[in-house]
C-alpha cells in the first residue's frame, strides 16, 4: 500500500508537487487502511492529503544538506536493479518450494 512513499529530499531536479501529492495520499491510505474512502469520509480524507501534502512541500523546502543532489536515473536504474534481484530471490524460492512437493 506505499510503495510510493519514497525519498523525495536532495533530489535533481526537486521534487515536483505530484510526487508530494502522491506520497501524501500513500501515507494517507495506509493510517485510514483503506485505499479509497467512503462517500462520509471522502471529505476529510481529502483534506488531510492535501494536509499533508502542504506540509511535506514546506519541509521540502526548509530541510538544509551539505550532500550533492542526488541524480533521478540512478537512484530509478538502483531500485530496478534492487527490484529485479529481489523478484528473482522470491521467485527461484517459489520454484524451490514446488521442486520438494
Amino acid at each position: 500500500m506505499c510503495r510510493n512513499i519514497k525519498t523525495l529530499h536532495n533530489f535533481n531536479p526537486p521534487a515536483t508537487r505530484e510526487e508530494i501529492r502522491a506520497s501524501s495520499l500513500q501515507f494517507i491510505r495506509k493510517l485510514c487502511g483503506f485505499t479509497k474512502p467512503s462517500r462520509a469520509n471522502e471529505d476529510p480524507f481529502n483534506r488531510a492529503v492535501d494536509e499533508i501534502a502542504h506540509v511535506a512541500h514546506h519541509l521540502l523546502e526548509s530541510l538544509v544538506t551539505n550532500a550533492p543532489p542526488r541524480d533521478r536515473e540512478v537512484q530509478r536504474m538502483k531500485a530496478r536493479a534492487r527490484s529485479e534481484k529481489r523478484f528473482s530471490a522470491s521467485n527461484g524460492a517459489v520454484v524451490r518450494a514446488h521442486n520438494h512437493h
